[in-house]
């Protein structure tokens, strides 16, 4: 499938991430420093979406139970995170962001 469009650049801000739909699934899509980052937007502790939870430099709480993620990486730095979570390439098009949840480079 490769390249999704998910959201516009202005839709993400650094204190405040978007939460995308594609393919099925719930992504975070982050601005750090400049740059973005897409993630797995749900905590796999418990059913909650990581984009609402607070972020801080380049980590995000959950709002649940404060499980902490790497947004760079999508490495668990606190528990109850159970596990680290998958991260997605992105790219942005114009004024549009697009990841590739799929690994296809077309």
């Amino acid at each position: 499938m490769g390249w999704l469009t998910v959201c516009k650049v202005n839709y993400v801000k650094p204190d405040f991430p978007f939460s995308a739909q594609a393919e099925g699934k719930r992504i975070g899509i982050y601005l750090v420093e400049g740059e973005y980052f897409a993630m797995e937007d749900i905590c796999p502790h418990a059913y909650a979406l990581l984009s609402q939870g607070i972020v801080d430099d380049s980590t995000i709480e959950c709002p649940l139970h404060g499980a902490l993620f790497d947004i760079r990486t999508g490495q668990c730095l606190r528990e109850p995170g159970d596990r680290d979570l998958n991260t997605y390439p992105v790219r942005v098009n114009g004024d549009q962001i697009e990841i590739n949840i799929t690994g296809d480079s077309e």
